[in-house]
């Protein structure tokens, strides 16, 4: 008798293609604009006709769905790596964003899907908005954890994390102006919402951790 097959083949085949295509999804937004990708250059990129691709992925929006889901659970992987977090709450803060501003920072194709309106008409679905959904509030656990429970506390450093790195993307991309800044704007939110104080040293301590 012949045993019931370990691995079904066509499905991994599938799978693969719908990686080519992602993969090849992600060089046409980081080479020509996330808004400028066309089905036509990723087909050709994979080594299919542009119907073919409507197998594996029923329009362009369900292309940038699977761009959206899988650049939030990159994230929400990396955000993991984290842990276990300083404990002094200034400190731990600032890792926190410094992990985001970072994470940001290194593409701005994947930060624009991610994080701005950059392409018209198009809205994540559902089970590819979940990963950000649990980023945040896994982010504001964070914070509650640091003393910081206060939701306009929150989204003003939400926007304060967001708007440096919009200025470093714009501004200097190749450099570190505003990303030498991120330490200094957290100490000045954390100075008016009154998350205690630190010293240098203690700092630099729990830095190297």
């Amino acid at each position: 008798m012949l045993g019931t097959p370990s691995r079904n083949r066509i499905a991994e085949r599938r799978e693969g293609v719908r990686r080519e295509i992602l993969d090849a999804a992600w060089s046409q937004a980081r080479d020509v604009g996330l808004a400028n990708i066309t089905l036509r250059d990723i087909a050709r990129e994979v080594g299919m006709q542009p119907p073919s691709l409507y197998s594996h992925f029923a329009s362009k929006n369900a292309i940038y769905d699977a761009m959206y889901a899988e650049a939030w659970l990159t994230y929400e992987e990396s955000a993991a790596a984290l842990e276990p977090l300083p404990e002094h709450p200034r400190v731990a803060i600032a890792k926190i964003a410094r992990g985001f501003f970072d994470f940001a920072v290194a593409d701005l194709a994947r930060h624009q899907l991610m994080n701005q309106r950059t392409i018209p008409g198009f809205e994540p679905s559902a089970d590819a908005y979940a990963p950000a959904v649990r980023v945040l509030e896994q982010c504001r656990a964070m914070l509650a954890g640091c003393g910081v429970t206060d939701s306009a506390d929150v989204d003003i450093w939400l926007a304060l994390i967001g708007g440096l790195i919009d200025q470093q993307l714009a501004n200097d991309p190749r450099g570190d102006r505003y990303s030498r800044l991120l330490e200094r704007a957290i100490d000045m939110w954390a100075d008016a919402i009154g998350v205690p104080k630190h010293s240098p040293a203690a700092t630099k301590a729990a830095r190297k951790r």
